[in-house]
């Protein structure tokens, strides 16, 4: 039972406040107005805040508040706008792209942020021994994915060119339009090379750079405290290329897991935004005027992620049965009361121009059979399996209805088991799952950035899964220039993926949460990313 304040618990907070002849306290959400310090619920202790290590959303958030990249993307459309860079311009055959960066770009420390950086960053996250899963967001790059797996050992083989330091060049494998907004992404992010191999090897991801009064970053704010499970603080940073423009002095990152508690904090004015909101609470706070919730669309996917390399799941058939035997429209409505609606494909809909054709339908019907065709009639000796998921507030309710279906129209018992943010990821990461929910939320706006996860050997694919025809498909996409051509590819490959279902697609994330009305210039984003240079605090 989640712990919930009683009377007596508010009647002690209420005498403490009227101590002292009952003068007024500030309250945080006030202090921070007058502070300019924003106060954000991030769901979950960051495993790490090296831009080349991190693999998840909460974490990301936090990167861009530390660092830049060539480009950064404009809440409301997702386009590129100038970072680090402050032009770019592509060859008319759409295969070389040239940045120019800007002169009064400077890491916190106040050394130049050169072409240099990123080239020494793109070599450390693209090298075999680093061993990055994130490394597939550079593979546009000419060579870059041949290097990374080791097939090119040279790196000046790879289209990365220093032209001066204010001047890197990128030769591609194949014409790319959205490489100005692929370029915002945290992973295309440099890191500041003294400080790295300062404290270890450039290749060891647990080198301890990236802690307060180490990290060097380049963006508008700096680290200053890091309490593990309690609070990250990130300060204005005086050396940034636009200082002059962040209004905000400190940004405070609270993990906070649960949103009951969440939403209990900012309704003491403990926090100016939160991560996410209870959903039994949604349908109360659409009733206020003026509202503090906030649904905004996101380019997201919440599913199930089967190990392919384990029985029972070894059997596309059993695979296919379960993502079958799902009402996603129960799911959505009754169990998230409408915060998230239904998936019935792996990428959202009006994903950069394209839509799913393909769909999973519930089927209870097709999905009996295909269970008896794998041995398993009626759920007859279908092994015990552990469903792996996130102990947040709407992934363990998700799997218990989902549970429910399944014993109901199969036959088939499964159990629960909730875990924090980093285990969760990590044991999916290294295979140490049978079954387990996941999520994924678009780097930038198309089709490729959700489809390509399931490529052979993506860093990202934690199936076990791969097909040579699926690849094929989305190796003819990157080569294709002709819009419709190339989203019919990935109608092809989409389809061909939820047929092997080495997943099956449940939600389509809203970023659901509340916002204090002193918060000005937070747009909804369709990728969830915030610049917090442009947010201002006002009563």
């Amino acid at each position: 039972m989640r712990f919930r304040p009683t009377v007596s618990v508010f009647c002690v907070v209420a005498f403490a406040l009227c101590l002292g002849g009952c003068a007024k306290r500030e309250i945080p959400v006030e202090e921070g107005i007058r502070t300019r310090t924003l106060l954000v619920g991030n769901q979950n202790e960051p495993a790490t805040l090296d831009p080349h290590v991190v693999n998840a959303y909460t974490d990301q958030i936090i990167l861009v508040a530390l660092f830049e990249g060539l480009t950064v993307l404009d809440e409301k459309t997702a386009q590129a706008r100038p970072g680090v860079a402050e032009s770019w311009q592509a060859s008319p055959d759409g295969l070389t792209w040239t940045f120019a960066l800007r002169a009064d770009a400077r890491w916190s420390n106040g050394d130049a942020v050169t072409a240099r950086d990123f080239a020494y960053s793109f070599h450390r996250l693209l090298s075999p021994a680093f061993a990055g899963e994130y490394s597939f967001m550079l593979w546009p790059i000419k060579n870059a994915e041949r290097y990374n797996k080791g097939e090119l050992k040279n790196f000046s083989d790879v289209g990365v060119e220093v032209i001066n330091d204010r001047t890197l060049r990128l030769r591609l494998e194949n014409p790319t339009a959205y490489l100005p907004a692929l370029a915002a992404h945290p992973t295309w992010m440099p890191v500041h090379r003294a400080t790295l191999e300062k404290h270890g090897r450039a290749d060891d991801r647990g080198n301890p750079w990236t802690r307060p009064g180490t990290l060097i970053g380049n963006g508008p704010f700096t680290l200053t405290e890091w309490k593990p499970n309690a609070r990250i603080v990130t300060t204005k940073n005086p050396r940034y290329w636009d200082a002059a423009h962040t209004w905000l002095e400190r940004v405070v990152f609270f993990p906070i897991e649960q949103a009951d508690t969440e939403d209990r904090n900012f309704r003491a004015g403990q926090l100016h935004l939160t991560y996410d909101v209870p959903k039994a609470k949604a349908a109360t706070y659409r009733t206020q005027s003026p509202s503090p919730l906030r649904i905004d669309p996101l380019l997201n996917i919440t599913y199930l992620n089967f190990n392919t390399k384990k029985p029972p799941f070894t059997d596309p058939r059993v695979r296919r049965a379960l993502a079958l035997a799902l009402d996603r429209e129960a799911i959505s409505s009754r169990v998230l009361n409408g915060t998230y609606p239904p998936a019935f494909a792996m990428t959202p809909p009006n994903c950069g121009g394209y839509s799913p054709v393909n769909r999973v339908p519930t089927d209870y019907a097709a999905a009996r059979r295909l269970l008896a065709e794998a041995g398993f009639p009626g759920g007859k000796g279908f092994p015990a399996v552990a469903v792996q998921v996130l102990n947040d507030e709407a992934h363990p309710r998700m799997m218990e209805a989902i549970q429910a279906m399944w014993q109901r129209e199969l036959g088939i018992r499964v159990t629960i088991e909730p875990y924090e943010q980093k285990t969760w990821l990590q044991n999916q990461q290294t295979m140490a799952h049978t079954l387990a929910t996941l999520g994924w939320t678009a780097d930038f706006p198309d089709p490729v950035t959700f489809l390509d996860v399931f490529r052979t050997g993506n860093g990202q694919n934690w199936t076990g899964w791969g097909d040579k025809a699926y690849d094929t498909l989305l190796d003819q996409a990157a080569g294709t220039i002709d819009p419709a051509a190339r989203f019919e590819k990935f109608q092809q490959a989409e389809a061909l993926l939820l047929d092997a279902a080495p997943v099956a697609p449940l939600v389509h994330r809203a970023r659901t949460y509340l916002l204090h009305p002193t918060v000005k210039n937070w747009e909804p984003s369709p990728l969830g990313f915030h610049r917090f240079q442009l947010v201002r605090l006002e009563k």
